[in-house]
């Protein structure tokens, strides 16, 4: 079924509601990693939390985004487009002034998650549905991809210069006049309700998948505390091993079981959550599959960096803000100007520019870190980050759009949403928990080798680093330390071996990030190559090979 063309005047405005939308998911996401110390200090509780915090928004996207996509398929796309856009302006004011960290999960991390799991599908549809040409589609897509950079490059700006100036409370405040004004002029969307059906929701799918994806996440971001395979704070040790892998075994499980579901609902006749013959369209997995591999490396990043930069470096909101712009000017930029390489290029050689430019970034940021920061080779390294992201981000959102039918396309902009949200958690929870380990076993190990620290010293300190362990700034471990009682001179020693561990968590984090662009590699051998992204219809010729 062909889409029609909206009218110019409706489609040319179309474009500013949508990427207003777009700007307002990233805004927040991006402030969050500049306020970390801030978020600490005022609700008195610690990284882990915040991390938590940030996991569970990316989270509860990732679970809801697929009935989110359903949803608008079958009660409009911009209908629901609209009452997402409500429920997360509530999520927003709530979180504005959340009086705990507790509300501020609810408002953050649960509310306004549910709001944009059914706003970022609607939006990705309404996209192709507003642009039916492909190359008017590739530029707006583009649009979208660069204000997604502009809410990178001006969240940790705005973010830090109202955190240290003022508080963030005032963004989120803020998203509220934002949603305001998209829902005025939401009137500007050209909806195809044509590809509207009336079916059964597929409430079982929807409970599957969002299970099967929560507990995955949940494993990995658990493991920092619980362990890997030997247990330290497992709640329960089954066999004698830690919580951990049995909790992401279950995941899969039950997402195996989820596309065995969805398998059985499409046999018997009904409409399910997934399609699962979509997912036999090859460039639909590889441009699914990078957008994991990207949102992975980038919420990675931005993760460990902003802890590098406030608690070694010690720089407050705003000055972490100025040293991460770099990556959002350059990922703005790209993502503006990357939409025109594809047709020459083809999205699989753009992404795979992307790819090996994110992974160089990588290498160049390890070098950097120090006990003091390198300035100039630190905002190279940042830059090249910015340019291989915003590469990625204006070739895959229209690949994933493309080579479905237009039928499709809520589902395929949940498909793409949880991709990315998927990563996003994984990121977070992955690149932290290995941070954390890393952390506790360098301290551990620069104790054991010590031979200036007294045995009692050691002893106690092994003892506290097994209970957990934390990323502060030294200055607040020393304080910590004397007022348990320990001696200045063994203080001293401690705290060195402290800072020195810090550093060689945060460059693993780093390094994990550098090796997921290297796998994420072969998943791009089936993006649309040159000769693919100019021929025929959109889609026409992966539409037509689906099982």
């Amino acid at each position: 079924m062909t889409t029609p063309t909206a009218p110019t005047s409706t489609a040319s405005r179309a474009v500013i509601p949508l990427a207003i939308a777009q700007f307002i998911m990233v805004l927040d996401s991006s402030v969050m990693s500049v306020s970390i110390s801030q978020l600490v200090e005022e609700f008195d509780t610690t990284v882990s939390t915040i991390q938590l915090a940030i996991t569970l928004y990316a989270l509860v996207m990732a679970a809801l985004m697929l009935t989110g996509g359903k949803l608008g398929d079958l009660f409009g796309r911009l209908r629901m487009f609209r009452i997402g856009l409500v429920i997360y302006g509530v999520g927003s004011l709530l979180t504005a002034l959340a009086p705990t960290v507790g509300v501020l999960i609810v408002g953050w991390s649960f509310i306004e998650g549910a709001g944009a799991a059914l706003v970022l599908p609607a939006l990705a549809a309404l996209v192709a549905g507003s642009y039916p040409g492909s190359a008017a589609r590739a530029r707006a897509y583009g649009i979208i991809g660069g204000v997604a950079g502009a809410g990178i490059a001006i969240g940790p700006l705005l973010g830090g210069w109202m955190t240290t100036a003022y508080s963030w409370r005032w963004v989120f405040a803020g998203e509220v006049v934002f949603v305001i004004f998209v829902l005025v002029v939401s009137g500007w969307i050209a909806e195809d309700r044509s590809t509207l059906k009336r079916f059964r929701l597929d409430v079982g799918g929807s409970l599957l998948s969002a299970a099967g994806l929560a507990l995955v996440v949940i494993g990995v971001l658990q493991s920092g505390v619980w362990g890997w395979i030997q247990p330290r704070q497992s709640p329960i040790t089954p066999f004698g091993f830690s919580l951990t892998p049995f909790v992401i075994a279950a995941g899969l499980l039950v997402l195996w079981g989820f596309a065995a579901w969805e398998r059985r609902v499409a046999r018997l006749g009904g409409t399910p959550l997934l399609d699962m013959r979509n997912l036999g369209i090859p460039a639909l997995r590889s441009g699914l599959a990078s957008l994991v591999a990207q949102n992975f490396v980038l919420l990675g990043l931005f993760f460990a960096i902003p802890l590098y930069l406030q608690v070694t470096q010690g720089f407050d909101a705003f000055e972490t803000g100025l040293r991460l712009l770099p990556t959002s000017l350059a990922m703005l930029v790209a993502a503006a100007l990357g939409a025109r390489f594809g047709q020459p290029f083809g999205a699989r050689a753009v992404t795979r520019a992307g790819l090996g430019t994110i992974g160089l970034a990588c290498l160049v940021l390890i070098t950097t870190i120090d006990p003091e920061l390198s300035g100039v080779p630190f905002g190279i390294g940042m830059a090249l980050l910015g340019l291989g992201t915003g590469l990625l981000a204006s070739q895959l959102g229209n690949v994933v759009q493309s080579v479905v039918p237009p039928e499709a396309r809520s589902e395929a902009g949940g498909l793409q949403y949880t991709a990315q949200n998927l990563g996003s958690s994984l990121g977070t929870a992955l690149v932290g928990a290995l941070m954390v380990g890393a952390l506790a076993a360098g301290v551990t190990s620069l104790i054991a080798a010590d031979p200036d620290l007294e045995s009692s010293v050691a002893e106690q300190a092994t003892v506290r680093v097994s209970q957990g362990i934390e990323y502060v700034p030294p200055a607040q471990a020393e304080e910590a330390l004397l007022a348990a009682g320990i001696a200045a001179d063994q203080v001293d020693d401690l705290i060195e071996s402290y800072a020195d561990a810090q550093l060689a968590g945060i460059k693993i984090g780093i390094l994990v990030c550098a090796g997921a662009t290297l796998l994420a590699f072969p998943a791009t051998r089936r993006l649309p190559g040159r000769q693919s992204a100019t021929a025929g219809r959109p889609g026409e010729d992966e539409v037509s090979a689906r099982p």
